[in-house]
C-alpha cells in the first residue's frame, strides 16, 4: 500500500506531458556485467540516432529522448533490482522502462513497474511467467511487453529446430542412429522448465538418449567432475542451459579435455565477443542460441546495426542490446498514438508490426513476440576458429555449415 501511495504522489507532482521537455526512458540492468552494459549501449545508440534526427514527434511537437540508467545488480540481489526500478520511477520520474535480465529478478521488477503503470519493455528475461501475467490479469500487467529473447516455450521450439539439424549432422558424420545427450544446466529458475521439456518431449522426439543431468552453480569456476562424468557416459552432445560465468568454464574445460562431445544449447557467455579470449581460445565448436552472429542477416536492419555497434563499442551486440529496438519501437508507437500516455500507447503497441534489428516484432495476447520464420526465431551460432558464425536457420543469408570436433 505504501508503495502505491508513493507512486500516486509522484504522479501528482510530476510535470504533465505538455510541459515536458524530454521523454525519459529508464534503462535497467546489471551494469557491472556485459549484459547491462549492452542494455545501456543499445539504448544510447537509439537515443543518439533519434535525437540527431530531430527527436520524437508527439502530437505536433518534437521531444528529445533522455535516458536514466540504473544498475539493478539483479544477478546478486532481487531487492536491489526492485529498489532500482522504484527509484527511477519515483525519483527520476521516467516515462518508460527497458531492459532487465535475470528472470527471478525481472518478475519482481515487473511488479514495481505495474504498480507505477509504466510500460516496461523487457530485453533479457525469458520466463513464460512474465507473459502469463499479462494474459491472466490483463488490466494490471498490460504495460509489460517483451522484445527479446523468445519466451522459454518458444526457446524450446528454437532448440528443437536447431537441435534437429545438429542431431542430423551427428548421425551422418558419426554413424550413430541414437546420439547420447548429457544435460548440463545451471541451477536457476529459468532452466527448470527447459530441463523437463528436454527430458520429457524434445530429446525423445528427436530419438536421442539422455544419459544424465548435471547442475552446477551459475558461477562455478570448476566443472571437471561434471565433465568427467559426462565423458564416462559417452555423450555425443552436451546440451547446455547456462547464463552465468559458468558458461566460460564449461567452454574452456571441454577444450582442455579435448572432449569428443560438442556443446550446444544456450550459453549466454558464448554469445559475447570476449568469450573466445576468456576461454583461452579453447572453446572451439561451442554452439549456442543467439540473436546476432557473423554475417547472419535476419532483417534489412541487422547488419547496419551490428556494424554500427561494433564501430562504436568494439564488440558484437548481445541480445540485451535489444534495448535499441525497444527505444525505436517506443518512438514508432508514440508517433502513431500522438502521446506518451501509457493507457493509449498499450493498444497501439499491441497492433504494431515493427521491423527490428533481429526480427519483425508482432505481439501476441501475452505481449510476447510472435515466433516463427519471418517473425522472431533468433539464430544458432558456433565458435569456429575464433569466429562466432551463424549455422541456423540455414535459410538466413550468411549462414555457414555446423562443424563437429
Amino acid at each position: 500500500m505504501l508503495r502505491i501511495l508513493i507512486f500516486i504522489l509522484a504522479a501528482v507532482l510530476a510535470p504533465t506531458a505538455f510541459g515536458q521537455v524530454t521523454i525519459k526512458i529508464g534503462v535497467v540492468g546489471p551494469m557491472a556485467f556485459t549484459i547491462g552494459k549492452h542494455h545501456r549501449a543499445g539504448a544510447e545508440m537509439a537515443r543518439d540516432e533519434i535525437n540527431a534526427a530531430g527527436g520524437i514527434h508527439v502530437g505536433g511537437r518534437r521531444m528529445q529522448i533522455e535516458l536514466v540508467v540504473a544498475d539493478t545488480n539483479e544477478l546478486q540481489s532481487i531487492p536491489d533490482a526492485t529498489n532500482a526500478v522504484e527509484r527511477v520511477i519515483t525519483r527520476d520520474r521516467v516515462d518508460f522502462l527497458v531492459g532487465g535480465f535475470r528472470s527471478d529478478s525481472v518478475l519482481a521488477m515487473q511488479e514495481v513497474a505495474m504498480d507505477g503503470k509504466k510500460i516496461f519493455i523487457g530485453a533479457g528475461a525469458s520466463t513464460d511467467k512474465l507473459g502469463q501475467n499479462v494474459e491472466e490479469k490483463y488490466e494490471r500487467y498490460k504495460y509489460w511487453f517483451r522484445i527479446t529473447p523468445s519466451k522459454n516455450s518458444d526457446l524450446g521450439r528454437q532448440l528443437a529446430e536447431s537441435f534437429t539439424m545438429v542431431a542430423g549432422q551427428i548421425r551422418k558424420d558419426l554413424k550413430k542412429e541414437i546420439p547420447k545427450v548429457a544435460i548440463l544446466a545451471e541451477k536457476a529458475a529459468w532452466t527448470e522448465g527447459l530441463i523437463a521439456a528436454a527430458q520429457g518431449r524434445l530429446l525423445p522426439a528427436l530419438k536421442m538418449a539422455v544419459v544424465g543431468v548435471w547442475q552446477p552453480s551459475d558461477r562455478a569456476t570448476d566443472v571437471t567432475a561434471e565433465l568427467a562424468a559426462i565423458e564416462r557416459a559417452n555423450a555425443d552432445i552436451v546440451f547446455t542451459l547456462l547464463s552465468g560465468p559458468v558458461g566460460i568454464t564449461v567452454g574452456r574445460q571441454m577444450g582442455e579435455r579435448n572432449m569428443k562431445a560438442v556443446a550446444f544449447g544456450i550459453n549466454v557467455e558464448a554469445q559475447k565477443d570476449e568469450f573466445w579470449k576468456a576461454a583461452a581460445g579453447k572453446a572451439n565448436f561451442v554452439a549456442t542460441l543467439d540473436t546476432y552472429g557473423e554475417g547472419g542477416e535476419m532483417t534489412p536492419r541487422t547488419l547496419p546495426f551490428v556494424k554500427a555497434f561494433r564501430t562504436r563499442f568494439k564488440e558484437t551486440p548481445t541480445y540485451n542490446a535489444g534495448t535499441y529496438d525497444a527505444v525505436y519501437l517506443l518512438k514508432e508507437a508514440i508517433e502513431k498514438a500522438g502521446t506518451i500516455d501509457a493507457e493509449r500507447l498499450v493498444p497501439t503497441i499491441e497492433k504494431l508490426s515493427f521491423i527490428g534489428t533481429s526480427a519483425v516484432i508482432e505481439f501476441d495476447k501475452r505481449h510476447d513476440p510472435v515466433w516463427g520464420l519471418g517473425k522472431l526465431t533468433g539464430v544458432a551460432v558456433q565458435w569456429q576458429d575464433g569466429q562466432k558464425v551463424v549455422f541456423w536457420p540455414p535459410q538466413v543469408k550468411g549462414a555457414r555449415p555446423f562443424k563437429l570436433p
